[in-house]
């Protein structure tokens, strides 16, 4: 239990106002989108850099848990105070501070939503592409602590190929700068780069120079629809072999086309006896665009598309869009429980994997709905499972195991994009060796020496 004096100073800090000890505002805080419930003991809402300094140092002096929160829209736990303490929500840091065109950056406070960023940049003809699915409630400073990537990351890359520098608070209280304007800087460690998905483990983030890229001047969607996740990966090696790289390109399995069709109560999605869906999105000027959508549609028609549907406007290109948008929300159509697995693979194992999740199906009797990032090999791998059936939900921790035990088989990474936080933590060991974690260990404690941000995540308890 903390004490009066420390809640009264905490008021000192940031206001009554921003002060928030009340049963509802604590339980609201102290959970993500990965349904793991914390118990804080005290929020704040800071508004400035000051006052985030000031209650990061009265934490690290008195020794209480400090987790720090954006839009808690994480699905692996990373906000959720486990240790108690306080949760520092920076939902008052939402200011995009300045849109240079001449030097293509943006600088924003860390709650600013990834969607309005975007369409602030693309309304001066600039481009953010990082473009998780939880865009429009996501924030950028939530997207940074965890690496977020999205369906653009084939062509384009993750939130870390876009942050040039950062204004960040150490848990002692300490300000430190790191990186800055240009693309080109190799003074000393790159300290950007290593607090990029650390997981709010390391600093707390209170400013974010991105880097910006002229806005493509052409994007056409198009919509492929298979009777197999086969032929639809058989189009998706057909389009590497003929050097396409689509902005992006999106897997949706038959068992989520049939969750979102349900959802929405819309069965136009997807014509019926589909079994799998391509999106794949082509960008650039409107010759290229042409020419790369056609040969995209003939490799589609080659590899046994049913239908193949090209937008012919961006209200077309958003209707195509909508069945991934809302495909998080749908798989509770089939299942209260979801375990939502982000499992990353080269492209060459695609295949295999695929193959790997039809045998968990069958050999622990089990719904398991996919879809994701197949251009670079990401793909969320969803057991669905009623919560209440101890038996189902033995069997799926069971073929939790035995995927991880595959991707790792296949050298790739038990995470792509959500982070370890709590629910992989007890798999860390299973991709990276002893020696690595206790860097990593050591790194921790050199940011944070009395381990008060964001304790018990990452690093499963010794």
């Amino acid at each position: 239990m903390l004490s009066l004096e420390f809640f009264a100073q905490i008021e000192e800090i940031v206001g009554t106002a921003n002060s928030l000890r009340d049963g509802d505002s604590l339980s609201a805080y102290s959970a993500d989108k990965s349904k793991n419930q914390g118990s804080a003991d005290v929020v704040v809402r800071p508004g400035t850099v000051t006052e985030v300094v000031s209650v990061a140092r009265l934490c690290n002096e008195s020794n209480v848990p400090l987790t720090v929160r954006g839009a808690g829209t994480g699905y692996t736990g990373g906000a959720v105070p486990i240790q108690g303490g306080v949760v520092m929500s920076m939902e008052r840091f939402t200011r995009v501070i300045e849109i240079d065109e001449m030097n293509l950056l943006a600088i924003v406070e860390p709650n600013v939503i990834t969607g309005d960023l975007q369409r602030a940049v693309e309304a001066v003809g600039l481009f953010y592409p990082p473009d998780p699915a939880s865009l429009n409630q996501s924030v950028i400073g939530g997207n940074v602590a965890e690496c977020a990537g999205g369906p653009r990351a084939f062509k384009y890359g993750t939130t870390k190929n876009y942050v040039l520098g950062l204004e960040a608070v150490l848990p002692t209280g300490e300000i430190v700068k790191t990186g800055g304007k240009t693309i080109k800087n190799v003074v000393g460690y790159d300290l950007t780069k290593l607090i990029v998905g650390s997981e709010g483990t390391l600093a707390i983030i209170t400013k974010v120079i991105l880097r910006l890229i002229p806005k493509p001047r052409s994007q056409v969607t198009l919509r492929a629809t298979f009777t197999s996740i086969n032929s639809a990966v058989k189009a998706v090696v057909g389009l590497m072999q003929e050097r396409i790289i689509p902005a992006a390109m999106e897997l949706i399995d038959k068992r989520s086309l049939d969750a979102v069709a349900q959802y929405l109560d819309d069965r136009t999605l997807a014509p019926d006896g589909t079994g799998a869906l391509l999106l794949i999105e082509v960008d650039g000027t409107e010759v290229t665009v042409g020419q790369e959508a056609a040969l995209v549609e003939v490799v589609c028609v080659r590899a046994g598309a049913t239908e193949v549907l090209r937008s012919k406007n961006d209200e077309e290109r958003n209707e195509l869009w909508r069945v991934r948008r809302e495909l998080s929300p749908s798989l509770r159509t089939i299942a209260d429980l979801k375990i939502n697995h982000d499992v990353v693979v080269p492209r060459s194992g695609i295949t295999a994997l695929f193959e790997f999740i039809q045998q968990l199906r069958e050999r622990f009797d089990l719904t398991i709905a996919c879809f994701g990032h197949i251009g670079d090999g990401n793909i969320h791998v969803n057991i669905m499972v009623d919560p209440e059936d101890a038996k189902a939900v033995s069997r799926s921790r069971q073929a939790e195991l035995a995927l991880f035990t595959e991707i790792v088989r296949l050298e790739g990474s038990i995470s792509g994009e959500h982070g370890i936080g709590l629910s992989k933590a007890s798999f860390l060991g299973m991709q990276l060796s002893h020696e690595t974690i206790l860097l990593m260990k050591r790194l921790k404690q050199a940011f944070d020496p009395n381990d008060i941000l964001n304790p018990g995540k990452i690093f499963p308890e010794d």
